[in-house]
């Protein structure tokens, strides 16, 4: 699939003609918003990373001129690309001097819609996404939402690193968003348009890792029935994302090492390497640290993935950015399960930051993806999990024997991350075969 290279955000109060724009800007391999009115148009700027703006000028209701006067004062950021059936120097100008960086006349071509959007969207500032839009907005930033210090310094450090290669080592708990952190990296960056592989070393077998990465030569094994490329060369010239690199094999480790080292790729049974140039960001949710100090982790290995080191907080540890965080998913699964203007009530929000998330913003996302399948239009406390809620510190509870206490800390966290064992584990650090014990 294309890489979308901008987020274009397109208004006209005629479906044809956005329909039209849409299908023309796919084809440019750019990602599109459609919007029918000004009103529409502010929803999705408010909610959404916009790279540019395109809209019409005579609109029934509010109009065009005013979203452009608009959007030049709360998202300065966005640059803005006018579109009118009505041609008039006075309304040219007249958009011009409101902030618009150029002027189409219906109908145009293809060809003159992509010169205009290239020539507009390198205005847009480079800095951030979208903007630290006022009245309480949270900032919106290559899928990473909020706007608490534990996010701003995390963003700051991504804009830091975009654009090179040097290697970044993203540790953090489960459901912290590593991989969204890994994918921002990637797309906010100058290799944008070159391939991003997302490599989860922890979900293949480990005899099969290695020929998954590094690729083999047809005949290096029973089985090898022809020449295959790894993941490694998939992704030449652009990043890997290496997840859960914490379990890869001493084998795997060796040769990933060279990779770092020697700039150098070679396949299982070939002889000659080939030079590649690639940006590898890996992660894990172990103390890669003291895996070195048992063994069971080469030190000069992670010393070389440590070049850059990025740390995802917990969601407790950054509770003010829950309500975008509730609202984000709220609109998505509203939208994915045809359920519109679904809210939740202050109550039930004051909740939800209550709770501590062990299984941080992936427990979160499918806390709410659960009450709006169960919910009408409005949720409230009582369509929230019980494990939420708050309950009474009783003397019964406080004598509990240790193995039941251990019994029920354990069920609140499977069911917090909808039963999957491996997060469990991940939570509770233990690994899956003493989690199955306990279970039986």
């Amino acid at each position: 699939m294309a890489l979308k290279k901008a987020n274009i955000l397109i208004v006209d109060d005629d479906y044809d003609m956005l329909e039209l724009l849409q299908r023309q800007l796919q084809d440019l391999n750019f990602h599109s918003y459609k919007a029918a009115s000004v009103v529409e148009a502010v929803t999705i700027l408010k909610s959404n990373s916009v790279d540019l703006l395109i809209t019409d000028l005579q609109m029934p209701g509010i109009g065009g001129m005013e979203l452009i006067k608009y959007v030049e004062e709360h998202f300065a950021n966005v640059p803005k690309l006018v579109i009118t059936g009505y041609p008039s120097i006075d309304g040219a100008l007249k958009a011009i001097k409101s902030g618009a960086l150029d002027y189409l006349v219906k109908p145009f071509t293809a060809e003159e819609l992509q010169k205009a959007v290239e020539k507009s969207l390198p205005k847009k500032s480079l800095h951030s996404e979208n903007n630290n839009q006022s009245g309480g907005e949270s900032m919106v930033y290559g899928g990473i939402i909020g706007r608490s210090n534990k996010i701003s310094q995390l963003i700051d450090i991504i804009e830091r690193v975009k654009n090179n290669r040097a290697t970044v080592l993203i540790q953090g708990e489960s459901g912290t968003g590593k991989e969204l952190v890994a994918r921002a990296i990637h797309y906010k960056g100058a290799f944008a348009a070159n391939p991003f592989i997302a490599v989860n070393c922890g979900a293949i077998p480990e005899e099969l890792l290695e020929s998954e990465l590094f690729g083999y030569k047809k005949g290096a094994f029973t089985g090898a029935t022809e020449n295959r490329q790894g993941f490694f060369q998939a992704a030449a010239g652009g990043t890997i994302f290496l997840d859960e690199i914490g379990t890869a094999s001493p084998s795997v480790q060796t040769r990933l090492l060279r990779v770092l080292q020697e700039k150098e790729v070679r396949r299982i049974g070939e002889q000659k390497a080939q030079k590649i140039e690639i940006r590898i960001i890996a992660a894990t949710n172990n103390n890669l640290l003291q895996m070195v100090k048992n063994g069971s982790f080469r030190e000069d290995l992670y010393y070389r993935l440590n070049v850059v080191n990025i740390h995802t907080p917990p969601l407790r540890e950054h509770k003010e950015d829950i309500p975008f965080l509730v609202q984000n998913f709220l609109k998505k699964y509203a939208a994915e399960y045809g359920k519109s203007n679904i809210s939740i009530t202050q109550k039930a929000e004051e909740v939800l930051q209550r709770y501590d998330w062990p299984g941080n913003v992936r427990e979160m996302e499918n806390m709410v993806q659960r009450v709006i399948i169960m919910s009408e239009k409005v949720i409230d406390i009582h369509h929230l999990p019980e494990h939420l809620k708050y309950t009474l510190p009783t003397t019964a509870k406080l004598l509990k024997p240790l193995h039941e206490v251990e019994k029920e800390h354990i069920l609140k966290i499977l069911s917090s991350v909808d039963h999957n064992k491996t997060r469990a584990a991940e939570i509770l650090q233990i690994d899956r075969k003493t989690l199955r014990n306990k279970l039986k």
